[in-house]
């Protein structure tokens, strides 16, 4: 096998944006598409490409409010639809609209991945959910059903940043002060490549890092004022509130008639996508970092890992096949942390027979 080269940025004009695609491999290869997540963008996967076959075309776009695609607004009303039709109309850019594509999406791409299953199932060949946002969304739900806490998804949304960090990331700041606002030490403690440390290059991932868009347009979004803790609610613009309980809500995945192949990715060590996750507002209310906190009985943290294998265990008993694979000692930045890894589990997708069984999901 020889590696693929160097995954290289271009632009693509779509019939909604153009976006900077990042591609590696030949035209005529097999195409997999690979979504980034919040605070990334489509050069975060340079690793995972590597580690594919020559004959793989790798398809990684940046997302709008991300990287170098254009700076369009990202509406929350309808969770993460504006990057799904964004996604589809690179698709129909490239002609690969009946590819029946293998895919895999990092956190929020895994979000926008279960979206777009939703909503084009027939595009889609097999899933990689990478520590994939829960198909609840995140923040703001309890219970494996994903219950919503208040009527108006308070504790979820733009409201959870930390506005520090936001100024430093607009300002393009590669500083290390005052780490926990540093976006260089944000990105290396909850999504960075952890002991795969020096075999990345962090600059590299800093600098893009350093694309995401920041206001109410982007990241993190709009507010609404909330009579519920912490007083704020969703608002109706914005990454953040893209992913709100009350604007996404992907678990109708179960009743779908195509059912794609689906391997779920997640570390053990995640702080960032997990049953209590640092991210979330409900745990750092009941470990007292925001004063309060209603208590777990209104407000648990949300368990977004157990959200994840109801659903897809659901998936599974509605005829579709899964397979979750838990990496230990991994946190939330798999395509980093364990590339090969990431690489070994598309190829398992694209190289299986049609109705091949997977291993399947926990119960």
């Amino acid at each position: 096998m020889t590696a693929v080269p160097e995954l290289a940025p271009s632009l693509v004009v779509t019939s909604r944006l153009t976006m900077n695609v990042w591609t590696s491999g030949p035209e005529d290869g097999r195409p997999v598409l690979l979504i980034h997540g919040n605070l990334t963008t489509g050069g975060f996967w340079r690793y995972v490409a590597e580690r594919l076959p020559d004959d793989v075309r790798v398809i990684a776009p940046d997302m709008r409010g991300f990287g170098k695609t254009d700076a369009e607004p990202v509406t929350a009303t309808n969770g993460l639809a504006d990057m799904v039709e964004d996604v589809r109309s690179l698709l129909e850019a490239l002609e690969l609209t009946d590819s029946r594509l293998v895919a895999a999406g990092w956190s929020m791409g895994g979000g926008v991945l279960q979206q777009y299953l939703l909503t084009h199932p027939a595009d889609l060949g097999g899933l990689v959910l990478i520590a994939p946002l829960s198909p609840y969304g995140f923040g703001g739900t309890k219970g494996d059903d994903g219950t919503l806490c208040f009527p108006d998804a308070a504790a979820s949304g733009a409201g959870g940043a930390n506005p520090q960090f936001v100024v430093r990331l607009a300002a393009g700041d590669r500083s290390e002060d005052d780490p926990q606002t540093s976006p260089r030490v944000v990105m290396r403690t909850f999504f960075g490549a952890g002991a795969n440390a020096e075999n990345v290059d962090e600059e590299f991932l800093l600098g893009e890092l350093l694309t995401t868009r920041t206001g109410e347009d982007f990241y993190p979004g709009s507010t609404t004022p909330s009579e519920n803790w912490p007083g704020a609610a969703p608002g109706t613009f914005g990454i953040l509130n893209t992913m709100t309980p009350d604007h996404y809500d992907a678990s109708g995945i179960v009743a779908l008639e195509t059912k794609p192949p689906n391997t779920w990715l997640h570390g053990t060590e995640d702080q960032v996508v997990s049953d209590r996750s640092l991210f979330d507002l409900a745990t750092l209310g009941e470990m007292g970092a925001i004063p309060g906190w209603p208590g777990a009985e209104v407000l648990p943290p949300q368990p977004m890992v157990g959200q994840m294998r109801a659903v897809l265990a659901d998936y599974q008993a509605g005829g579709g096949q899964v397979n979750e694979v838990a990496l230990e000692g991994i946190g939330h930045g798999i395509p980093l942390e364990a590339p090969g890894r990431v690489a070994d589990e598309l190829m398992a997708l694209l190289e299986r027979a049609p109705g091949d069984g997977l291993p399947p999901v926990q119960a």
